[in-house]
């Protein structure tokens, strides 16, 4: 079975717009002529695809399943055009990216505005969301992630380094002193991200020390802990980019800062594994390793 992209994208254009007129329209056709194409598809797939009345036109059951196939090979044509003619000018479709929410808005979203400005041709729809998701399922094309992944099938590349810090407002270490030794932390308010029950720090020797902590705050969004331990509620651990601009204006203070955060963090780029990469993936996540690097400069 094959199928004329131009009547592809005709389909795809009626399902968005719920009218063969106007979608003929746009591709020169009289109604007469667009509903001969799409006679000619229902056909070959020997399904209906449309329900017509003399008001509406909607897709039927079939049609709903079909129209997701019908948008994945117009991209996958679109994409092959695009890696076999080469040149930024040919990057071009839609690209789906998923992130987490504070990380996303502080330094993905900046990242994808300069990426539109060189690649105009490419559509972005990002979704900021705590939650891992499934990549594969909710059909994304990159997930940027932080911290230590799990064993998977997902292709990951790493963008850059994500050390974290422990931090707290000058008022709270005043009020309730500084800690020297990972130790020190058990008797202080930590703010608590979810269920986290112990914080794993490693000293200069190379040596691990789990401490339990617990605290009056618990929450399950990284904003909140900021937000927190800048009102002086107790000492959070934070990526070094979420805090760096409440370092420097002196707003919150590193803690215990000759020890290591354990596991070490970094941030990464996860893909479908797929041997045939799109070539706007390819890009976006070379672009972001390279924009990742200045940020570090």
């Amino acid at each position: 079975m094959s199928f004329d992209p131009t009547t592809l994208e005709l389909f795809v254009r009626i399902a968005a717009l719920g009218a063969f007129a106007k979608a003929g329209r746009e591709f020169g056709l009289s109604p007469t002529a667009a509903t001969q194409r799409i006679k000619g598809l229902e056909s070959e797939l020997g399904v209906q695809v449309f329900n017509r009345t003399t008001r509406a036109v909607s897709l039927t059951p079939d049609g709903e399943t079909f129209l997701g196939h019908a948008e994945r090979i117009l991209t996958d044509i679109e994409d092959a055009r695009s890696d076999l003619a080469g040149g930024v000018q040919n990057i071009k479709g839609e690209l789906r990216v998923t992130g987490p929410a504070s990380f996303g808005r502080l330094y993905i979203t900046p990242a994808i505005a300069e990426f539109l400005e060189t690649y105009p041709d490419v559509r972005v729809r990002l979704d900021l969301n705590d939650n891992v998701v499934d990549i594969v399922e909710q059909g994304y094309d990159v997930a940027l992630r932080i911290g230590a992944l799990a064993s998977s099938t997902l292709v990951a590349s790493k963008i850059s380094d994500n050390p974290r810090v422990l931090v707290a407002a000058p008022s709270y270490l005043e009020k309730r002193g500084t800690p020297t030794q990972p130790q020190d932390l058990t008797v202080h308010n930590c703010i608590v991200l979810r269920d986290t029950r112990s914080w794993q720090l490693r000293d200069p020797a190379g040596d691990i020390h789990d401490v339990r902590i617990g605290g009056t705050f618990v929450t399950n969004h990284g904003d909140a802990i900021t937000e927190a331990a800048v009102a002086g509620v107790g000492i959070g651990l934070k990526t070094l980019r979420d805090v760096r601009q409440h370092l420097a204006d002196g707003d919150l203070e590193e803690v215990l800062r000759d020890f290591v955060i354990e596991p070490e963090w970094n941030l990464w780029a996860v893909r479908p594994p797929s041997e045939v990469v799109p070539a706007r993936v390819r890009v976006f996540i070379d672009f972001l390793e390279q924009k990742f690097k200045v940020l570090e400069a």
